[in-house]
């Protein structure tokens, strides 16, 4: 759940000072008075929303379209629904099945989403906002971090070598609060509203016309740095489980029509894979990550072993409902969110991690640097194998020929 900053700084002083914590406030999937059914598809696959919004005149969505799997029908139906709706599309085999859930028309979670977003505009009178921005991170003294190294002027690349150096000085909670404390100065490129599926069409259109970018031909070796930002640790640590979802979820899914790793290739990561989590956000992801990945990685036997046991753990439960934890399944949708990416590769890499305890426990190798990532990658797909780096920060989905 968010902070009261958070809110705070989202929605004003103003409304802040008059609304919170009474009437604004963040959705409780755990509040059973709180939720209502609605429904369920024909699949059988359920469908309980907070009451306040399935009982009111209007419901008013509003969004930033942040990647393409974001906003339509997977708004309502998603964001405000409880635990046991969610586990019907929230399960590796709808992402196994999905040929990259960044692309809706090929994406079974797409699918399902659609089918459960229906039920919700026949009950509910949604009015949807959705929006797309551009991909300008950063400005200012920060924007060259947004070119390709190839193309750095020599200002550039010496405001590169003083940032890398004066972040080598400092300790990692240090470097993490000042990245952190820069807001992102994307601008606006497209906003529609209306009904829900003709206002998300309009915006899936739009954002492909920023994101794609067409490929010719897959690669052997796919090197990606994983960011230390995800949409699961604003102001919080990319602990190892996120790092897992960024690159086999996240980053290995920004694609069309097919992926950019040919089958059975090689990603490398580049990432320190520190072990660390915050207690605050992220509890439940610490017994798992600690307690089940020692036990299985396979996200089936996870599933029905111990997923339950998390989601209903009146400690986490609690931490939810009052604090501003995740929900106690959490770590296990972020551990499926990685199966595709999972069930495709070859291997995986850990170019940079501090430790092998961090990869090994996800099931990866590791190597001190980028330079005996590749030539570990190259013993594996050969000398001539084709190298292709996906590069961050920029957010771009590969238009695979």
């Amino acid at each position: 759940k968010m902070t009261a900053w958070e809110m705070k700084r989202m929605a004003g002083q103003r409304i802040f000072d008059a609304y919170y914590p009474d009437r604004y406030y963040n959705h409780d999937a755990e509040w059973k008075e709180g939720m209502v059914k609605i429904g369920e598809t024909r699949h059988k696959e359920p469908l309980s929303l907070n009451r306040r919004a399935a009982e009111s005149d209007l419901l008013i969505y509003c969004n930033i379209n942040f990647v393409p799997m974001d906003g339509g029908h997977k708004s309502v139906a998603v964001g405000l629904c409880d635990y046991e709706s969610l586990r019907a599309h929230h399960e590796p085999q709808t992402i196994r099945d999905s040929d990259s859930y960044m692309d809706p028309a090929r994406s079974e979670l797409a699918n399902k989403c659609i089918r459960l977003g229906k039920i919700v505009d026949q009950h509910v009178n949604v009015f949807h906002i959705e929006s797309s921005i551009n991909n300008r991170m950063y400005k200012g003294d920060m924007d060259f971090l947004m070119k390709n190294e190839d193309d750095f002027t020599a200002l550039d690349r010496m405001k590169f070598e003083a940032m890398r150096y004066t972040m080598s000085k400092l300790p990692r909670a240090t470097r993490r609060k000042l990245l952190h404390s820069r807001p992102a100065q994307y601008e606006m490129t497209a906003c529609y509203a209306g009904k829900t599926e003709p206002v998300h069409a309009k915006i899936i259109e739009k954002g492909f016309q920023q994101y794609a970018i067409p490929v010719r031909g897959q690669c052997d070796i796919l090197i990606t740095g994983i960011p230390d930002i995800s949409p699961y640790n604003v102001y919080s640590i990319l602990n190892p489980l996120l790092v897992q979802v960024m690159g086999l979820g996240y980053h290995f899914n920004f694609y069309r029509n097919k992926p950019l790793l040919r089958k059975g290739g090689v990603l490398i990561i580049h990432h320190p894979c520190y072990d660390q989590f915050d207690h605050n956000f992220h509890p439940s992801y610490i017994e798992f990550f600690n307690r089940l990945l020692p036990e299985s990685r396979d996200a089936f036997y996870l599933r029905e072993k111990y997923e339950r046991e998390f989601a209903n753990n009146p400690s986490y439960v609690e931490m939810y409902r009052r604090g501003n934890a995740y929900h106690g399944a959490h770590p296990f949708f972020m551990w499926y969110w990685g199966e595709n990416g999972r069930q495709h590769v070859g291997r995986v890499i850990a170019a940079g991690a501090e430790n092998a305890h961090v990869p090994a426990m996800l099931g990866w190798e590791r190597a001190d640097n980028l330079t005996e990532a590749i030539a570990m990658a190259r013993t594996y797909m050969g000398s001539s194998a084709e190298i292709t780096m996906l590069h961050q920060p920029m957010i771009g989905i590969a238009d695979m020929e």
